[in-house]
């Protein structure tokens, strides 16, 4: 019988705690007509993930999906109060831009982010991919939702009890991308500015990509076409598996590189055996040590501390 790793533990001891607390509070981004959006996706659906062979992810079981996204929203987890530290990561899950995993890539990672002080902020960005977005290119506007997402949190920070200065986004997948695709194009948004909140820093303080994808160029070891690193470029974690089929590690190798050569703080992990799909990995006992290699990075960069302190 394999022993359940400390890190499932202690996600069942945060999904027992959240599920005790009120209602998640659930913000919409935008505040009347979202930017770009001609054609209705909706209505928001529901499913169970498709069964996967073990040699294409770890998690082979179903997991709870949402799609048909037309109103983007943030969903906030605050952790104990007695624990909360100020800080905050806005999540995106993956699902290569046509779904999101909600429960593996959102809902399990907010907990695991609790369990840090810190509170959880679950991205629903737009997905499917509408009838203009290529399937072979990232979709654009997803990239809007999560610069709005950063500039609202932080425009409210005060009010949700957060430090301004420690807002990180933490991506899985397609989910990494978007991450640092917010990370390296803070200075220009991909939208026109709609209100007082567009006036607000869309730069996250520190960027997390577990298994990226579409950011390496198809056939150059070099970034993807319309990626850069520019200087301000936030700290970035990098995880993936030296197995993945789906998305290759090359894709984190390459922005590593780039990240080095550009001068900005960064940290690449990889698992030989790891495959795609993995989410916190709770009960792998190799994989399950990514979050506890991210929790030190995180905990030495200050990012753990309380304000002020």
């Amino acid at each position: 019988m394999r022993k359940t790793p400390a890190l499932a533990l202690a996600l069942l001891c945060a999904a027992g705690a959240i599920g005790a607390a009120d209602k998640p509070l659930v913000v919409e981004l935008w505040p009347g007509q979202v930017p770009n959006q001609f054609k209705d996706v909706g209505p928001e659906k529901w499913r169970m993930s498709p069964s996967l062979p073990p040699k294409k992810v770890v998690v082979t079981e179903p997991t709870r999906v949402l799609t048909g996204v037309t109103r983007p929203s943030i969903t906030i987890y605050p952790p104990p109060k007695k624990k909360n530290n100020g800080g905050s990561m806005l999540i995106c899950p993956g699902g290569g831009y046509w779904d999101l995993y909600w429960q593996l890539e959102g809902e399990e990672v907010a907990q695991w982010v609790n369990s840090l002080g810190m509170t959880g902020i679950i991205l629903k960005y737009r997905v499917p991919r509408q009838p203009d977005e290529s399937p072979r290119e990232p979709a654009r506007r997803p990239l809007q939702d999560a610069q709005r997402a950063i500039s609202l949190i932080r425009s409210r920070a005060t009010e949700w009890g957060l430090d301004p200065h420690r807002i990180g986004m933490v991506g899985f997948s397609a989910g990494g991308h978007l991450a640092i695709a917010t990370a390296t194009r803070f200075d220009k948004r991909s939208y026109n500015p709609t209100d007082d909140v567009d006036k607000v820093s869309c730069r996250p303080d520190f960027a997390i990509l577990a298994y990226p994808g579409t950011l390496k160029d198809n056939d150059k070891n070099e970034l993807a076409p319309g990626l850069s690193v520019p200087p301000g470029t936030p700290p970035v974690f990098l995880a993936h598996g030296g197995a993945d089929i789906v998305s290759p590690p090359e894709h984190s190798v390459v922005m590593y590189l780039a990240l080095r050569q550009a001068g900005i703080p960064a940290e690449l992990h990889i698992y030989e055996n790891g495959p795609h799909g993995v989410g916190l990995a709770p009960t792998d006992a190799t994989l399950s040590s990514w979050p506890s290699r991210l929790e030190a990075w995180l905990r030495g960069r200050g990012l753990l501390n309380s304000a002020g302190k």
